[in-house]
């Protein structure tokens, strides 16, 4: 695989059958719908940039983070019962990274700002039910349902996010209990 340069442009290609086979779709940016490119999707090789790969259209469902490498059958590793349905492009940051996070929904509650990784929640400040909305001021992060980034992640860029149980329906009772930050070295 060649050296990517951090100017250089994301590319993911997208096949329709595991082991890079069948009909492919080459992108470059956001998909919100690759129906109308594949009729399916069971394997990808990300030759640049990190992705967020989800599988429903739309940005919707479960989402899979990706980073430079070959997925030859991302169903079995992830445990996917669909395949890729729609894809979005992590923007490389540098810079500093800040989050504020809230205990509660509707930033209510124990509020802490971020600015590294936290492997759990619970160990770190005692929250048994997780953190449950929060601010993303600077960077790209990945949060987890469970401590030690396991579980089912989801992806956060700047903005404002005050109910985790509304923005995801099938998220349980819990918040989540643990995060990381996209960095550029992972690029």
């Amino acid at each position: 695989m060649s050296t990517v340069t951090p100017d250089m442009l994301n590319q993911v290609i997208f096949y329709e059958d595991r082991n890079f086979m069948g009909r492919s779709y080459e992108c470059s940016g956001d998909c919100s719908d690759m129906s109308s490119y594949l009729s399916r999707c069971h394997s990808c090789r990300v030759e640049s940039g990190c992705w967020m790969v989800y599988d429903r259209p739309n940005y919707m469902g479960n989402q899979y983070f990706m980073r430079r490498g070959e997925y030859a059958d991302y169903m079995s590793t992830w445990g996917f019962s669909n395949w890729i349905r729609s894809c979005r492009m992590i923007p490389m940051h540098r810079g500093s990274y800040r989050m504020r996070i809230y205990e509660r929904e509707n930033f209510m509650g124990q509020m802490y700002e971020m600015s590294d990784d936290c492997e759990s929640f619970m160990d770190r400040y005692q929250w048994s039910s997780g953190c449950m909305s929060c601010h993303v001021m600077d960077g790209h992060w990945l949060m987890y349902e469970q401590p030690h980034y396991r579980g089912r992640m989801w992806y956060f860029r700047p903005g404002e996010y005050r109910s985790f149980r509304e923005m995801m329906s099938s998220m349980s009772g819990m918040g989540f209990m643990s995060m990381r930050r996209i960095m550029d070295s992972w690029y």
